[in-house]
């Protein structure tokens, strides 16, 4: 019998994938041809509806190691974002529509993958399913996924920034640098003390669309409005998205007050993302008050920012660490709807997922990840009792600190320690690839 995969997003093209690559029919279920969300543009699988980056590829930040941890298990996510990578520093970002359109293709041609481009508006009542719909599930497979037994479900409020074209720019106010000359993959977009704070006070008092049931407090703290950030305090944003630290400005040699940074968005460098500028302002209030920073005078934008409603599950005590419904074992959730935030997150969830059901569709038992790795310490953080249950990005804080053996020595040295701890984990991954290709052998 088929699993059946809800779900066209990262997760669930990964978790699909997983599941093909070792000899398990998939019928993948996506229905943005019929009805996309408000947050969607493009018609191929695996859209990245917000920023274009991935974040950090270093192994002393926690989501590079889980980057790591997935290619070693040959995640499609991971093999398609570092081919269709562009410039960005440290971080790894990807080519927008190059990264939907690879991995379209693959799942497409896929032999065991059969596409059904339809909506699913009840939870199939037999067989393997995992439900990989992502925080902008529609309605009616909302109402079916609440009312099952053991469950609530929350939800936040996500944003999505601006992308204004590189031919709009006026280049003779920008300049091209990585912070702490890492490079020249962001443009950077100076302002002085004077210009900032108009432009704070532009972003304090500009009109804002009004979103139902919208609550401060609802907003992921990770994709905060720039806006919102900027009424907590006229020097918040000088601190966060516009900090200026490790960037001189080369025409003074200074360092500016503050700093909007621009991220390629696509490989050819024609698009550029606003970074940390997430927004629900009217779309005229983002021409106006945008147009205030340095160089964006005459932007164009190619997509103006959006606010959407995301819903997660109170995952703990209804999910498994391997994000398997509990009381029902034949049921996964994978993805951001599991609670899990950030687009890495939610493939390794997938991925997660896709090896689990696969190996129990094969009659075997499934690989184990400890809290030592990345991949293993989200899956014990969904299903870990929680009484502030949130939506939470991969931190080192959640993976198993080093053991410290007697008469040694903690390492206090936080960048040596993340080294450790990831050294640890990747280690442990190639364990578990090596028991993966001797139980795929012995078939």
């Amino acid at each position: 019998m088929s699993v059946k995969v809800i779900g066209g997003g990262l997760a669930g093209c990964e978790a699909a994938w997983q599941l093909a690559m070792r000899g398990v029919s998939v019928d993948l279920y996506e229905m943005k041809k019929q009805t996309k969300t408000p947050a969607q543009h493009l018609d191929t699988l695996a859209e990245l509806v917000c920023s274009n980056s991935l974040r950090s590829d270093r192994l002393t930040n926690a989501v590079g190691l889980l980057k790591a941890e997935m290619r070693k298990l040959d995640s499609l996510i991971m093999r398609v974002a570092d081919a269709t990578a562009v410039p960005a520093g440290g971080a790894l970002a990807v080519d927008r529509n190059s990264f939907s359109v690879e991995i379209d293709k693959a799942i497409r041609e896929h032999p065991l993958i059969t596409l059904h481009e339809e909506e699913i508006t009840e939870i199939p009542d037999e067989g393997t399913v995992i439900i990989a719909t992502g925080p902008l599930t529609s309605d009616t497979l909302s109402d079916a996924i609440g009312s099952m037994e053991g469950l609530s479900t929350l939800h936040f409020y996500d944003a999505a920034a601006p992308i204004v074209t590189a031919d709009s720019l006026d280049m003779d106010k920008v300049f091209c640098m990585s912070r702490y000359e890492r490079g020249s993959d962001y443009l950077n977009c100076p302002m002085d003390k004077e210009t900032y704070f108009d432009f704070v006070h532009a972003l304090q008092t500009a009109e804002t669309v009004p979103v139902r049931g919208f609550e401060e407090k609802a907003v992921f703290e990770g994709c905060m409005p720039i806006e919102s950030m900027a009424k907590r305090g006229n020097m918040v944003i000088a601190f966060g998205p516009l900090k200026p630290v490790g960037l001189k400005d080369p025409r003074t040699g200074k360092e500016p007050f503050a700093v909007v940074q621009l991220r390629r968005d696509n490989y050819s460098g024609s698009l550029y993302n606003i970074v940390g500028f997430q927004t629900r302002l009217t779309y005229p209030e983002q021409k106006r008050v945008f147009g205030m920073i340095p160089g964006l005078e005459n932007a164009e934008f190619a997509r103006l920012g959006v606010m959407h409603r995301n819903t997660f599950l109170n995952s703990p005590g209804f999910l498994d660490d391997t994000f398997r419904v509990i009381n029902q074992p034949r049921l996964y959730f994978a993805g951001q709807i599991t609670g899990v935030e950030g687009y890495v997150e939610s493939a390794a969830s997938g991925l997660l997922v896709g090896l689990t059901a696969a190996y129990r569709e094969m009659g075997k038992e499934p690989p184990r990840f400890s809290g030592k790795t990345a991949i293993g310490a989200m899956g014990r953080y969904v299903s870990t009792p929680n009484k502030r249950f949130q939506p939470m990005n991969c931190a080192f804080g959640l993976i198993d600190p080093l053991e410290v053996k007697p008469g040694e020595k903690r390492i206090r040295n936080k960048q040596q320690r993340y080294e450790k701890i990831s050294e640890r984990a990747l280690a442990e991954v190639d364990e578990i690839v090596d028991q993966m290709k001797r139980a795929e052998n012995d078939q």
